[in-house]
Parts: structure tokens; C-alpha cells; sequence
């Protein structure tokens, strides 16, 4: 009976404390933060459930004798060890900010609660900087230097982004800076056992989960054991149609010729603080615009140049994609698309706010979206778009007093201190380059873009991307349009994994023909999307992880990998690798329409974050195709009463793959709250990102409990348990970035 009690008592907070994070994450979007870290997440009671909670758990694992099971009891004990470790940090640790200025001395800090902490030492700003990417106005790192003075010792220390300061228990990290350069705030933290109890919890995690998957007698190597006898099914052919190209329509408005605009596609331009092709605005200009990187056959630069060599043309071209249906009436067009001129009219601007505000219009981010469409177009007519001629400038003191580099455009007032040649080269070069196109000799408009790349590359020598990042963008802009793949690969995935669900209902196999072509498809679709992942990588200078389009086809690419690898003993990976794979791309697209490469924020600058998010990545795969199998499973048991070996089987699988996912969202977590404490000063912050990532892999957790929990011993509730627990997947990753919003929004 006592094991009875135990079992319910840590299995039923466990269950209670699931349902206060869920809501805690929904109060805090309508209280805000600083009600549910008072209320919830810093309440007393809080911390009692959680203690309550693994010290029941222990004991409930003891009375069952599992620490014969080595690996399997130090996998839960490590989970303890955290807890005691959060424990400790909850209540002696002290966390809090110190604001300092050159030439002053502070020997306290304001903590988090509001109080004054005392410092054992002094602190003294020597120095602080901004660095720059080289030729850019974007920030790599934020660098305070300092001297700590203690029983009348002077220490130097400098703390950057990732990069922290010890001084026995205390910790010091980068937060801000003031805006003339002369003052940092350090983020402070005094934590001087949690902090270790912690990591030894992440470290003994790791070595214990490691163990449970090598250990010949564990449930995974069991499960793994039985899989082996399990028979095979073959999947059907779907053929792979083409997509042909789309041809340009006759009437459409002048554009230079394609190669024309493909050399001025190769000058260099300052855009989204980087320096890339002229051919990446471009590309992005049309696709803002449009909807797509080309527009009824012309080329992204074919667009972007027509808007400023024949403006009168284009200004009646109804190319600007209009999603609001009260910004259409507004606008007075029928279908999708307005031309320039359609936004103004005899009253003026159709858009402006106080027409907007009689209109009563109610969706405001669709005529928010039309005036930045708007005001994108004038932009390129005007040339401001165009910051094409680079000028080297002496930084102030906040940058170190060394030379930087600011790019000017068509329509920027010239320095003062711009020499006469120089100036007049930067005004009259595109004057002369739309003579020439007005001339038609396109041979001309060509030198004179190759005069205006010599000018760059002198200007900025240097500090411009080198030739291979250079050519690699230009590739990577003209192989990015994974939408055609995307949908492909869904049909694919649809049709396969339907005669699937046949084959199963039948008990009829396929042959094995059909199974080594989709393989060799899948092959390939993994070769092409590393492609596209190397080319982006080495165009950004980091591994492309950073944002969502980024992580989304990361998932893609995890998925296909892991088809290739569970295909032989589980053949449904092939139809899942595909739906998987391709709604991840078709995920990805959607969020192309905006997030450009750009430089990486100092703070996701970081090795810690690459691990992170990619071992997140495979641990969302595997889930996908868990539930995916569940799915299967539930419609064979809808269609045939007398699947009992089948569905124990598919059960089997999800196991299988189950231990290694939620394994990997566990240490995927930890690896991050590693990543937070050495860049903001703290592993845990209650962010929604984190609370569902921990509601993910705990509500995962129970599915690989039967033995104590005896309803997912039946293969029926099993499988509608992962179908359902995909939900938290779902919420984590897109519920948080869409709805709940936090620190992580941006991933």
C-alpha cells in the first residue's frame, strides 16, 4: 500500500504542476511576468510541490527496488539532484544589476527584490566598446572593461557577451550600456552552491542516460530486441511531376535584359546591416512585394532595377500583393494585387491614418503591411534603397575611436568631408547609368557597374565579404525556393503513407523496388537541403540556427536523415520522413517572407546554442513521427478489429523511438539553460519557451512509465496519447512565438 500512496502522490503533483505551468503561461500573457513569478513560479508553495514531488519519487523507486537497475535510478536521481540545486539557487542565491561609470567606484548592486546588496570589493569602469562586423553598424560584442579592488588589490577583468567574470562566488556578465559610451551595467549573481548541485545534475543526466541506452538490459535494449523478428511492409510509387517554369506574359512593363540586370545583381549594397549582392535586395524586395522571387518570368533584379529605370511603367503594374480584404476596398481594386498608383487618389493617400481611422478599419496589420509595401516601393523609385557607395568615417569613443564604415545611398546628403571626385562620382554615376539605359546600351550600363564595384572595393577594402561568401550568396539566392520541394514531398508523403495504412489493413506487402526508389529520393532531398543548410551557413558566418525559418529547416533536414536511418527496420519512416520533412519546409517558407540573413545577435553567439537548438531539432523529429505512427495505428484499428500483433507492434516502434526523444529534449533543455547562465547570468527564467519545452518533455515522460502507470500497456490509449501529446510540441514551438511571446519568440 505504502508503494500505492507514493506512486499517486508523485505521479498526481506531477500532473497538478503540468497543469499550473500550462496556465501559468496563458495568465502571464494577460497579468504579465511579474504576477506569476510572485504568484507561481517564486511562491513557497511552488517550490513545497516540486520538493513534495521528487522526494516521493525516490522513495516510490526505492520501495520498487529500481536502483538495481543502475542506470535507470540514476537517470531519475539526476532530475533530484537538479531540483536541489534550483532549491538551493531559489533561496540563497541573489541575483541583481550594477550600473557603472568611467571613473566612479561602486561596492554594491540593486537585486532582483529591489534591495541594496552590499559588494566585498569595489568596482571601477576602465573602458567600454562596441564592436562592429567588419564594414557594418551591426554589433558582434559588447565589451566592458573594469578593475576590482579588494583589501587594497587591483584586478583587471573584462566581460563581454558569453563571456563572464569570476570573483569567488560572484559572477559578473554584460547587460547594457548607456548611450554615450561611458557607463555599462553589469548583470551581478552570488550563487555559491546551486550552481555546482545543478551541473552535477546535468552531468549525471548525461552519464546515466548514456548508460540506460548502452545497457544490455534495459527497457530500450529490450524493446530494441524485439523489433529485430518485426516484418517488414513496402510502401507504393508516387511519380514526381515537374514543375514547369513560368513564362513571361506579353505587356508587361520594361525591365533591363536579364543579364543586364544580373551584373548589376553582382555590386555590392549595405541592407539589413550586412553587406551582401545587390541580387539578395533584390531577391527580397520581390518577394516582399510579390509574394515570390520572380514575377511573371523577370528576375528578382529585373524587378527591382525596372522600379528604378522605368518607374512610370511600373507604377501602374498591379504587382503589390494586397492580403486584407478591408485594405482592398480601401484601395478600390477586385483581386489581390494593387499597382502603385491605386494607393493614391484625388483625396490623397488612401492609407493614411486618419483615413484608416474613419474607415474604422479593423485590421490594422494588413494596412500596416500595405504601407510598408508602400513605402518599400518609394524607397527603390527614390534610390534611398540603394546604399551602394561605402565611406569610411573616424569612430567616436564608444567604437574605440578607429575607422568605420557607413554606406551611402542615392539620396543621402553627402558628407561634408567627402572629397569633390568622390562626391561627384556618388551623385552622378546612376544619372549616368539611367542615361545609358535609356540609350539601350546595356554594353555601357555593364562597365559602368563594373566601375562602381572597383569604387566599392577600394573604398571599402577590406571589410567586404570575401569572393566565396560573396559567390555563395549569389548561389544560395538562386537555389532558396524550397516551396515546390515542400509540396511535393507532403503529396509524397500523403500518398505513400495511405497505401501504408492499405497494406496494413490487407496484410499485404509492397515491393522492395518501390521502397529503394523512394529511398534514393529521399537521398537525394537530404544532399540538396545540406546544400542549401552549407551554402546559408557559410553566407551568415555561423551555423544557421538563429531564427525560426533557420531551425525549421534544420527539423527538415533532421527528419530526412533519421528516415534514412529507421527505414530498413521500421519501412513507415519513409512516409513520415516526407510529411515530416515537408511541412517543416513549407513551415520555413512561410516565415521566408521576412527574416532575411542577418548578423548574429552577440548574445546567440555562442557554441552552446548550436548544440542546443540541433539536439532540440532531432528530438522534435522523432516526436513527429511518434505521432505520425499513432495516427497509423489508430485508423488500422478504426478499419480492422483484428489487428492486435499490429498495433503492439507500431506500439513497439514508438517506444523505440520515444526514449531517445525525450533523452534528447531533456539534455537539448539543459544544454540551453547552460548557454543562459554563462550569457545572461541565469540557467532557469520561467520564460514560456522554457516552462512548455519542460512541459513537453515531462508529459512525453509518462508515456515511459508502464509498469507503474498500467494504461499505457494498451497499444489504443498509447497511440491517441502521443497523437494528443503532439499538441505540446506544437504549443512549445509555434503556441510561444505566435501567442505567448517571451525571450524565445524569436526561435
Amino acid at each position: 500500500m505504502a508503494k500505492k500512496h507514493l506512486r499517486n502522490l508523485s505521479f498526481g503533483l506531477l500532473g497538478m504542476l503540468l497543469v499550473v505551468l500550462m496556465a501559468a503561461t496563458c495568465v502571464e500573457k494577460v497579468w504579465g511576468t511579474g504576477w506569476v513569478v510572485r504568484y507561481v513560479y517564486g511562491a513557497s508553495w511552488f517550490a513545497v510541490c516540486w520538493a513534495v514531488t521528487a522526494v516521493a519519487a525516490i522513495l516510490y523507486l526505492i520501495g520498487r527496488r529500481v536502483q538495481k537497475h543502475r542506470a535507470t535510478f540514476c537517470l531519475h536521481l539526476s532530475f533530484a539532484v537538479i531540483l536541489l540545486g534550483a532549491l538551493v539557487t531559489h533561496v540563497w542565491g541573489v541575483q541583481g544589476r550594477v550600473h557603472l561609470r568611467k571613473g566612479g567606484t561602486e561596492s554594491s548592486f540593486l537585486a532582483s527584490d529591489g534591495r541594496v546588496v552590499p559588494l566585498p570589493f569595489a568596482l571601477v569602469l576602465d573602458d567600454f566598446r562596441v564592436e562592429y562586423y567588419p564594414g557594418t553598424s551591426a554589433p558582434s560584442d559588447f565589451v566592458s572593461r573594469f578593475a576590482l579592488v579588494a583589501n587594497g588589490e587591483r584586478q583587471e577583468a573584462v566581460v563581454s557577451m558569453n563571456r563572464i567574470f569570476r570573483y569567488g562566488p560572484y559572477r559578473f556578465y554584460q547587460s547594457a550600456y548607456d548611450a554615450d559610451g561611458q557607463g555599462a551595467t553589469l548583470s551581478v549573481a552570488c550563487d555559491p552552491w546551486g550552481i555546482g548541485i545543478t551541473y552535477a545534475g546535468y552531468l549525471a543526466l548525461l552519464f546515466s542516460g548514456l548508460m540506460f541506452f548502452f545497457s544490455p538490459h534495459s527497457t530500450f535494449r529490450q524493446l530494441l530486441r524485439s523489433a529485430r523478428g518485426m516484418r517488414g511492409v513496402g510502401l507504393a510509387a508516387v511519380l514526381l511531376l515537374s514543375v514547369p517554369s513560368v513564362r513571361a506574359q506579353e505587356g508587361l512593363p520594361r525591365v533591363l535584359p536579364r543579364e543586364t540586370a544580373a551584373a548589376m545583381g553582382e555590386m555590392y549594397v549595405y541592407y539589413r546591416d550586412r553587406i551582401c549582392p545587390l541580387q539578395t535586395l533584390a531577391r527580397d524586395f520581390t518577394v516582399k512585394l510579390y509574394g515570390k522571387p520572380e514575377y511573371k518570368g523577370l528576375s528578382a533584379e529585373q524587378v527591382l532595377t525596372g522600379w528604378f529605370f522605368y518607374y512610370d511603367d511600373w507604377k501602374t503594374e498591379p504587382c503589390i500583393r494586397v492580403k486584407s480584404r478591408e485594405v482592398r476596398r480601401l484601395l478600390g481594386i477586385d483581386g489581390s494585387y494593387a499597382s502603385l498608383q491605386d494607393f493614391v487618389g484625388p483625396e490623397g493617400y488612401k492609407l493614411d491614418a486618419d483615413r484608416l481611422a474613419g474607415a474604422a478599419v479593423k485590421d490594422t496589420h494588413g494596412a500596416g503591411e500595405a504601407n510598408e509595401k508602400f513605402s518599400l516601393v518609394s524607397a527603390a523609385a527614390a534610390g534611398s534603397l540603394w546604399k551602394l557607395f561605402p565611406y569610411r568615417v573616424i569612430s567616436d569613443t564608444l567604437h574605440g575611436g578607429r575607422y568605420r564604415l557607413e554606406w551611402l545611398s542615392l539620396a543621402d546628403r553627402l558628407p561634408k568631408d567627402l572629397s569633390y571626385e568622390k562626391g561627384a562620382f556618388v551623385r552622378g554615376v546612376m544619372n549616368y547609368v539611367a542615361e545609358q539605359v535609356a540609350r539601350k546600351d546595356y554594353a555601357e550600363v555593364e562597365r559602368l557597374v563594373e566601375k562602381i564595384r572597383s569604387y566599392q572595393r577600394r573604398e571599402a577594402a577590406g571589410m567586404l565579404p570575401s569572393d566565396l561568401r560573396f559567390r555563395a550568396e549569389r548561389l544560395y539566392n538562386r537555389l532558396n525556393n524550397s516551396l515546390p520541394l515542400a509540396v511535393t514531398l507532403v503529396l509524397l508523403g500523403l500518398g505513400t503513407f495511405v497505401y501504408y495504412v492499405r497494406c496494413l489493413i490487407r496484410c499485404r506487402q509492397a515491393g522492395k523496388t518501390v521502397g529503394r526508389g523512394l529511398t534514393g529520393v529521399m537521398g537525394a532531398v537530404v544532399l540538396w537541403l545540406l546544400v542549401l543548410m552549407v551554402l546559408r551557413g557559410v553566407v551568415s558566418g555561423h551555423l544557421p540556427m538563429s531564427n525560426g525559418h533557420e531551425t525549421m529547416h534544420l527539423l527538415a533536414v533532421c527528419a530526412a536523415v533519421l528516415t534514412l536511418c529507421f527505414r530498413r527496420r521500421f519501412p513507415l519512416a519513409l512516409p513520415f520522413g516526407f510529411l515530416v520533412c515537408g511541412l517543416a519546409l513549407m513551415v520555413s517558407m512561410l516565415g521566408e517572407r521576412n527574416p532575411q540573413i542577418t548578423p548574429l545577435m552577440p548574445v546567440l553567439a555562442s557554441p552552446l546554442l548550436s548544440i542546443h537548438v540541433a539536439v532540440i531539432m532531432i528530438a522534435y523529429a522523432l516526436l513527429a513521427f511518434v505521432m505520425l505512427n499513432g495516427v497509423a495505428a489508430l485508423l488500422l484499428r478504426a478499419m480492422r478489429k483484428d489487428c492486435g500483433d499490429e498495433m503492439e507492434q507500431l506500439q513497439t516502434v514508438s517506444r523505440l523511438m520515444l526514449y531517445p526523444a525525450v533523452f534528447l529534449l531533456a539534455a537539448g533543455i539543459f544544454v540551453g539553460a547552460v548557454w543562459a547562465n554563462v550569457s545572461w547570468g541565469r540557467y532557469w527564467g520561467w520564460d514560456p519557451k522554457e516552462v512548455w519545452a519542460l512541459v513537453t518533455m515531462l508529459v512525453y515522460a509518462l508515456a515511459l512509465h508502464p509498469a507503474s502507470l498500467p494504461w499505457f500497456r494498451r497499444p489504443v490509449f498509447f497511440h491517441a496519447f502521443c497523437v494528443a501529446a503532439f499538441l505540446c510540441v506544437l504549443a512549445t514551438y509555434f503556441g510561444v512565438n505566435f501567442l505567448l511571446g517571451g525571450m524565445h519568440s524569436y526561435a
